[in-house]
């Protein structure tokens, strides 16, 4: 690692040695060693501190570091936390789409760590979050068209020419989506809100999104979870170096549909500074922080004109996405409220979902893009 990259990994990249989740380090050096692997003890994995769905740690595997990448203790929601389809996904997208990590190992015996995981080849830069360091602050535009470009280069691949073209099923894949996402919400609200059934804007939501369901959009390659602090950067970006990308992480949920579902997933996560105050706590991008990003409608314009798809049933995409958002965050509020975690994070989630279902109904309204 460069002094650049070193200087730039935050001090809270890692949990404190107390504060990991425990694994069965000894068990897993016995499957790798069985498997032709050697498994470094010496120093100890460490868990990456980003995210709060899936456990990262970093390892080193046949003298070189990786990450293994496994779901979080206790019930898992439906279509998550899928190890096996992002290890699938990974062993083969490298070959076409660079920005992928390479996977290197899948294990679906529970007996080893207590649920199956992959290790992945590890790509070391930044990650940007928060507080984006001054030299990429001063260059919000560029940092706008790059994520764009790069969401539109996911769905430029061809399955078939990764070995994917049988992954998932793209036919219907808006009508599984609003069931799904129901579903879901059903299931998590269970948790939340005990004997009072779903949030009375999400039930709105979900019957208006039944009645107002649109043809399909085409398929291709998706992500299923873009946003910016699944992209690792150049380290010395943070210097003023190239603003370029190393790394896109988080595949567990990756399929074959409709790519502006994608699109809207991202402006999901793309706060500005008049929303309210659910969005900016939940803090998944900086995009209100600092001044030059585009605005949501702005994104969604120049992902139409850099590949040429039409966008005017955007507006379903973009209610559909903002209920998908209530819900990934009342999923994991709901893994304290059963006692699963105790992490103090989770904890404070429960006031923030309920704002992001009050923003998806003004969405849906049409009071706001």
């Amino acid at each position: 690692m460069t002094e650049a990259e070193s200087k730039f990994r935050a001090d809270g990249e890692f949990f404190a040695p107390e504060h990991q989740q425990p694994q069965e380090w000894a068990r897993l050096a016995e499957y790798l060693r069985a498997k032709g692997h050697d498994f470094a003890a010496v120093p100890p994995p460490r868990q990456f501190t980003g995210g709060m769905g899936n456990l990262n740690f970093l390892i080193r595997l046949d003298g070189r570091e990786a990450v293994l990448r496994r779901p979080p203790v206790g019930p898992l929601p439906p279509g998550g936390n899928d190890m096996g389809r992002e290890f699938r996904v990974l062993s083969r997208l490298w070959k076409k789409f660079p920005l992928a990590p390479r996977g290197l190992v899948f294990c679906e015996d529970t007996a080893i760590l207590g649920a199956p995981f992959f290790i992945m080849e590890y790509r070391d830069g930044i990650v940007l979050r928060d507080d984006l360091p001054p030299a990429i602050a001063a260059r919000t535009g560029a940092l706008s068209d790059t994520l764009i470009q790069i969401l539109a280069g996911v769905h430029a691949v061809d399955p078939k020419a990764v070995d994917l073209d049988t992954l998932g099923n793209p036919d219907g894949f808006l009508k599984r989506a609003v069931e799904g996402w129901i579903k879901r919400c059903a299931v998590a609200s269970a948790d939340v809100y005990p004997g009072k059934g779903l949030h009375p804007a999400a039930r709105e939501i979900g019957e208006w999104l039944q009645k107002s369901l649109i043809p399909e959009g085409g398929a291709a390659l998706i992500h299923n979870d873009f946003k910016l602090n699944n992209i690792i950067w150049r380290a010395d970006a943070a210097e003023g170096g190239p603003l370029e990308p190393v790394a896109l992480l988080d595949w567990d949920m990756c399929t074959r549909g409709d790519p502006l579902f994608d699109l809207a997933t991202l402006v999901s996560y793309w706060i500005e500074p008049s929303d309210p105050r659910a969005m900016h706590e939940m803090g998944q991008m900086p995009t209100a922080r600092a001044p030059g990003w585009l605005t949501r409608r702005q994104a969604v314009e120049l992902y139409a004109k850099k590949t040429g798809r039409d966008i005017s049933n955007f507006h379903f995409y973009r209610v559909l996405t903002a209920f998908k958002l209530y819900i990934i965050f009342l999923q994991i509020y709901a893994r304290y409220c059963r006692g699963t975690t105790t992490d103090p994070r989770i904890a404070a989630l429960g006031p923030t979902a309920d704002g992001l279902i009050d923003f998806a109904h003004l969405i849906m309204k049409g009071r706001v893009f």
